[in-house]
């Protein structure tokens, strides 16, 4: 009897680890598509999806910390990735539906949501995309769209391409004013219909001779501010919602790892001695802004391939900050 009692405590104490352990799968969440998640499957369509603006906290991923944070000067190039069917109705990193024949993405530290325009570098295709999601965690990638998006693009059947995104800041602070939690919901605050005033007629005491006389009631006024912010969050959804692609020159590319980049000399270039065994740097200058910077680089390399094996050796060697780059 005393051993059946153990055993079914012991059966109670591990059921009670295994739900505290799916307890802690919900934290993962905030990773989207990339997570384990608690809850496979999106609610109903009656209940619908709360999307919401989220910076969030700095995570690890595969030993990488990343750093959410606003950027509204952000333009990179990089590896662009896609993901569609197995992700496809599952909920986003900010709590939208992901749908993969929408035009959407991916970003590591961008805030959700914000929007992007992504140009092709290898066709000139470009397009307005909206971010609502957390990824790519290859290393290797810089944004990571929608099956839809890679279509339009033009890599659906290559899986990759060489990419330039850059932050489209006015459309990604309407997006942030319409949804950040101290808005005070979900939808822009509509201004009513501009009135001076409103007319009524007060009616004298019963018995009395006194006439009618005229009370005029002041109405509230239109908030100018209020209807342009209102209009401009309406055109910033219907130029997402219209999947157009625009095509603009492009020209011939190289693929990098950058390892780092300084602004002085010498840190340049003790980081290209300690990475000598992995392979040849060239330390190269550069002016950004009126500022000069010392960039450690490998390449131009071959193939996409190529750069993903280098790259996670000069993560390996210590390097987290390394990058593909496009240029």
């Amino acid at each position: 009897m005393m051993r059946r009692r153990h055993r079914a405590g012991a059966r109670l104490a591990t059921l009670l680890v295994s739900a505290t352990m799916l307890s802690g799968c919900a934290e993962m969440n905030l990773f989207g598509h990339y997570a384990k998640r608690a809850v496979s499957e999106p609610p109903p369509a009656s209940e619908g999806a709360a999307s919401t603006y989220k910076v969030g906290k700095p995570y690890q991923i595969k030993g990488v910390w990343y750093y959410p944070q606003e950027d509204y000067d952000y333009d990179e190039t990089g590896i662009a990735s896609w993901y569609g069917p197995d992700f496809h109705n599952k909920l986003t990193a900010n709590g939208e539906v992901f749908d993969q024949n929408a035009v959407s993405a991916a970003h590591k530290t961008l805030p959700m949501p914000s929007v992007v325009r992504v140009t092709n570098l290898e066709n000139g295709r470009s397009l307005v995309v909206r971010v609502n999601d957390r990824g790519p965690f290859a290393h290797g990638r810089v944004i990571d769209m929608s099956r839809r998006a890679a279509q339009l693009l033009g890599f659906e059947g290559q899986g990759t391409a060489r990419v330039r995104v850059q932050i489209m800041p006015e459309e990604s602070r309407i997006l942030a004013g319409k949804l950040a939690p101290s808005g005070g919901g979900n939808e822009p605050s509509v201004a009513a219909a501009p009135r001076g005033s409103v007319s009524a007629e007060s009616l004298p005491p019963p018995g009395s001779t006194e006439p009618s006389r005229p009370v005029t009631v002041a109405a509230n006024r239109v908030d100018p501010s209020a209807q342009r912010a209102a209009a401009a969050a309406e055109a910033t959804e219907r130029a997402l919602a219209s999947q157009e692609v625009t095509t603009t020159a492009v020209h011939s590319t190289g693929i990098f790892v950058q390892a780092g980049s300084f602004s002085r000399h010498d840190n340049a270039l003790r980081l290209s001695a300690r990475l000598s065994g992995v392979g040849k740097t060239n330390v190269e200058q550069v002016s950004i802004k009126g500022k000069t910077w010392y960039r450690v680089r490998f390449g131009p390399l071959s193939s996409v391939d190529e750069a993903d094996r280098l790259l996670e050796s000069v993560i390996a060697a210590g390097q987290q900050d390394a990058k593909v780059i496009v240029d």
